[in-house]
């Protein structure tokens, strides 16, 4: 009895100092809230954040954010323009009610004066306002925003001994929802390394790491399907690879053994670059026509004016062709751009495939491109690329809820 309750006592202590050090952890991490009616803007920044070390929380609206500042205070609010400057001249007012003292980031337009008009408005009212995030940004841009937010870090390793642990991890990958353009129901996601993810590089330079690297990819892909795939059942996933893996004789047992054993797997989509896809046209069929008795399907990305020596093809293996985003941005105003999508989409339907619009970003470019009739839609209009962590409780949460 004594052992017992000895061993008991032990348990309880390791978990109460388990619970310190992750309490300690979490309270030592900079912490932020993106504020912004508009979804995918609060993605991307939010996502972005968590890669530099913030821990977030989202706010679309002012009572939402008046409940974070209620709750913890956050050492950062980044505030949007979405909703415009009556709300965004509201958030500062609450700051300041609040007697908020951390850092305040604006992003919104240079040029705007309403933009101005809100930093202008948080200086007066005491808050402590960073140079302006301009828009249109990139993750660079944002992590040189809030640069003095993150917490320093030792100095990183020798480049070659970064190089070793870079390849031997998990790459980042990112998940954007692929929606049926008729009904906007989820038909499943893209699959990316993440933008200056070392892996991204390596994969597309094709060097001697690359087939490593890939399989990386791969049972990272995997291991995230499995845990959508509890939550919510199955999600067809795409994922692009480097024409290079495939030229190992042995890519494909390679690839078949990554595939998980289990019941609810309906397969796997790869993704190749249409240019590359055309310089190899010989191996990509191949490779296609294998893969497809092993439930694996082969997709045709960035397709432009490859449609064309495509189109030569007697017979047609491939499963989905996907319309480059330089076509799709613009289209509905651009004559030359829609007929080209038009060409690329009755090419597909007469092969049988489907197709899918990518970087779709604004409601005129959806409508013109589900008029001519595209199967499926990818872009910023509906959701930026996310952690699957954020893909599981967002869009698959969305799509799982009760009606």
């Amino acid at each position: 009895m004594k052992n017992q309750e000895s061993e008991d006592a032990a348990k309880a202590a390791i978990t109460a100092a388990t619970r310190a050090t992750t309490l300690g952890w979490r309270q030592a991490m900079p912490s932020a809230c993106v504020a912004d009616a508009r979804q995918s803007t609060r993605t991307f920044l939010a996502d972005t954040l968590e890669a530099f070390g913030f821990a977030t929380s989202e706010c679309a609206d002012l009572a939402a954010l008046g409940a974070v500042l209620d709750a913890r205070p956050p050492g950062l609010v980044v505030v949007g323009s979405s909703a415009g400057g009556i709300e965004a001249c509201e958030m500062m007012e609450m700051l300041a009610a609040k007697d908020y003292d951390g850092k305040v980031l604006v992003l919104g337009p240079r040029a705007s004066p309403m933009v101005a008009a809100v930093r202008a408005l948080g200086k007066k009212l005491g808050l402590t306002i960073l140079p302006l995030l301009p828009t249109p940004f990139s993750a660079g841009t944002l992590r040189d925003s809030v640069a003095s937010l993150v917490h320093a870090k030792a100095a990183p390793p020798p480049a070659v001994q970064r190089a070793e642990a870079f390849s031997a991890r998990r790459p980042e990958l990112r998940y954007q929802p692929k929606l049926d353009a008729r009904t906007l129901v989820l038909s499943g996601a893209a699959a990316r390394v993440a933008a200056g993810d070392p892996s991204e590089r390596i994969e597309h330079a094709g060097d001697a790491r690359s087939g490593a690297q890939s399989q990386r990819v791969l049972a990272g892909v995997i291991e995230d399907w499995c845990t959508f795939h509890a939550q919510s059942g199955a999600v067809e996933i795409a994922v692009e690879l480097p024409i290079t893996f495939f030229r190992d004789p042995e890519s494909i047992a390679t690839l078949c053994r990554q595939l998980p054993d289990h019941r609810g797997f309906a397969g796997l989509i790869i993704e190749i670059n249409a240019a590359a896809a055309v310089r190899e046209l010989d191996l990509v069929k191949a490779i296609a026509k294998q893969l497809r008795f092993r439930n694996i399907a082969i997709s045709i990305k960035d397709v432009g004016d490859e449609w064309l020596p495509l189109s030569k093809l007697r017979d047609f293996p491939f499963v989905e062709l996907k319309v480059d985003r330089r076509f799709v941005a613009d289209c509905a105003h651009d004559r030359s751009k829609l007929t080209a999508c038009r060409h690329i989409i009755d090419f597909a339907d007469g092969m049988g495939a489907r197709t899918v619009a990518e970087g779709v970003e604004n409601r005129a470019d959806f409508i013109a491109v589900r008029e001519i009739g595209v199967h499926l839609v990818q872009g910023g209009l509906f959701a930026a690329p996310m952690t699957a962590k954020r893909f599981a409780q967002t869009v698959l949460a969305r799509e799982t809820s009760p009606k």
